[in-house]
């Protein structure tokens, strides 16, 4: 039986579940990923791979960024037929070959109640599409 359980789950399955609840349990934001987001970092536009309101990862070269670089980030966020766009600086925290983490400055009122709005907006959303099936 456990053998079988074994093949099913690799270490590295494991590790990636391990790690997840971990850094979960460390984070004051959850990170999310379903949202339909863009972002513009340096002007450049790469994928979102997930975000909160501490900070986001961003898919793209991590070569061309080293832990500390501060940068301006652009989050545009698709709600309700219309584009909301959130301005903000950042400074990368994280990196693997793949992807890098920034997290963000401190963020303003308005930013906080923005990024709320948007939130609750995603989560009414799911939850909408949740009960329509």
């Amino acid at each position: 039986m456990i053998a079988k359980l074994m093949t099913v789950f690799s270490s590295d399955d494991i590790d990636d579940v391990t790690n997840d609840a971990l850094d979960m349990s460390r984070r004051e934001h959850p990170r999310r990923a379903a949202d339909k987001c863009i972002g513009l970092v340096n002007g450049q536009a790469l994928p979102i791979l997930d975000w909160s309101q501490g900070g986001l990862r961003v898919l793209g070269d991590s070569r061309t960024v080293s832990i500390g670089d501060e940068m301006n980030v652009m989050l545009k966020f698709h709600l309700n037929n219309e584009m909301i766009d959130v301005n903000h600086r950042a400074k990368v925290v994280r990196k693997s070959s793949d992807f890098f983490a920034v997290k963000f400055a401190p963020l303003t009122n308005e930013i906080k109640n923005t990024f709320q709005q948007i939130i609750d907006s995603f989560n009414a959303e799911e939850f909408a599409t949740s009960q329509a099936h």
